[in-house]
């Protein structure tokens, strides 16, 4: 029983990194980005494959400066190989509004129009429990599909809640109001 009970807590700490890494990436929130790696590990993302400080750097240049970026998770298997291992398969889907700078660096259109790039795939990630916590120690992206729509796209109303992907989005000024810090992240 003790066993089960830590593989639901194991899974669900596993699922939380999962979750701050869409944040991370969406709120171009890189220390939480980092966060979810172990320092030496390595990322496998398609036109990047190396250790977690040249990640940073790519998805700065790459999502960074994008005015929208949104990653969907969705099934998401965990199968432990040890006690302090797992590998885990998380589908995702991705939405990314391109300026014309983001159009030439995804191939995805010439910037003379407004884009939108959905990636759809599977993120496959070996996690390891070190010094109590679940982070990436090798990932690997599988690209499965993706769709450029070129072209203006209906607009977002001004009186919805508006992204940022600073730290006056919404999210963070609600942490903020309720005294939650960095260091909470993980609670």
């Amino acid at each position: 029983m003790e066993l089960t009970v830590q593989r639901l807590i194991d899974r669900e700490e596993i699922r939380d990194v999962m979750a701050r890494y869409a944040r991370g990436v969406d709120r171009a929130d890189w220390d939480l980005v980092r966060e979810t790696y172990h320092k030496d590990a390595f990322d496998d993302h398609g036109d990047y494959k190396g250790g977690v400080d040249g990640f940073i750097e790519f998805a700065q240049a790459r999502a960074g400066r994008l005015p929208q970026c949104m990653h969907f998770l969705g099934n998401c298997l965990i199968e432990f190989a040890a006690e302090d291992i797992a590998v885990v398969e998380t589908y995702f889907v991705t939405a990314h509004t391109l300026d014309a700078e983001g159009q030439r660096a995804y191939g995805a259109g010439d910037g003379s129009e407004p884009s939108q790039l959905s990636s759809y795939g599977r993120y496959v990630d070996r996690f390891e429990r070190r010094d109590g916590n679940w982070r990436i120690a090798h990932r690997i992206v599988v690209f499965e599909a993706t769709r450029v729509h070129v072209g203006n796209a209906p607009p977002l109303k001004p009186e919805w809640a508006q992204l940022r992907r600073d730290a006056d989005d919404p999210i963070f000024r609600m942490r903020a109001e309720l005294g939650l810090t960095s260091e909470d992240r993980a609670s």
